[in-house]
């Protein structure tokens, strides 16, 4: 090959790769766009009092409904954090591919009960699951969001995760379609015990609904060792907050349902 012809080569491959930049660049311009696009949609629904009052509250509108919450500052487990809105979103837009009527659902780590009240609303068969010390306030939210607006009005149980497992949620008897579960993995000493109630909770067709977001590397490594006993399908993920959704099922039941995701 003469040089002209080499050089000619050699400019068409930085011409290609050039190319195949700029159409990576575009395409990571356009999915940053999208993602900004729907977080701002999901913060939308989000309100505020007019007013300061004696008691902090926030406003939510889902599922054709206005969702008071009531919070607690002081407390981690008692804040509506963004991954609960997130996966409140994706249950009302998805509400075809994951219809939760009559469907029985439990919420581990449930907190202010926001997607709990969303199910609900969807009308699904909804246990509100969490600490003891984070039960008046999330039965209070509950109550007051639920209450002659559901098919099924929801419970709320205590749960603290890996003890009496089987005591208060008995393999034989207990059967969950859902197991739902918004910001559960954060700087906490209880990740095994997290992961042995989802082993617990979850039989061969129950699917998992996991909204995470990412923090520090010893959480994020949660992910890898929740892989070892479940499949893991990203259904959205929102860059900006740092936040991926999940479906999960056990290992090698995944392939046995028809794919559900919204494409």
């Amino acid at each position: 090959m003469n040089c002209p012809t080499r050089s000619l080569v050699i400019l068409k491959d930085i011409k290609r790769k050039i190319e195949e930049c700029l159409l990576q660049y575009e395409g990571k311009l356009i999915w940053e766009k999208e993602d900004e696009q729907i977080v701002a949609e999901i913060m939308r629904r989000r309100f505020f009092p007019a007013l300061i009052t004696h008691k902090a509250w926030e406003g939510f509108h889902f599922a054709g409904h206005e969702i008071r919450i009531t919070e607690a500052t002081d407390c981690y487990g008692a804040v509506v954090w963004p991954s609960a809105l997130v996966l409140c979103y994706f249950l009302e837009t998805n509400s075809k591919q994951y219809n939760l009527l009559d469907k029985n659902v439990i919420e581990i780590g449930a907190g202010t009960g926001l997607v709990s009240i969303v199910a609900s609303l969807l009308g699904a068969l909804v246990t509100a699951t969490d600490l003891p010390e984070l039960l008046g306030n999330l039965q209070h939210n509950i109550l007051q969001n639920t209450k002659l607006k559901c098919k099924h009005q929801p419970h709320v149980k205590e749960l603290s995760w890996g003890i009496d497992l089987e005591k208060n949620f008995p393999r034989s008897s207990c059967h969950f379609d859902y197991i739902m579960a918004a910001d559960v993995v954060y700087h906490h000493p209880f990740l095994d015990e997290l992961l042995l109630t989802f082993d617990h909770l979850c039989k061969n067709d129950t699917v998992i609904l996991w909204a995470m977001k990412f923090r520090l590397d010893k959480e994020n490594q949660f992910v890898g060792r929740f892989q070892t006993l479940f499949d893991l399908e990203v259904i959205s993920n929102f860059p900006s907050l740092n936040i991926t959704l999940y479906k999960a099922m056990r290992k090698g039941r995944m392939k046995a349902r028809p794919s559900q995701l919204m494409v």
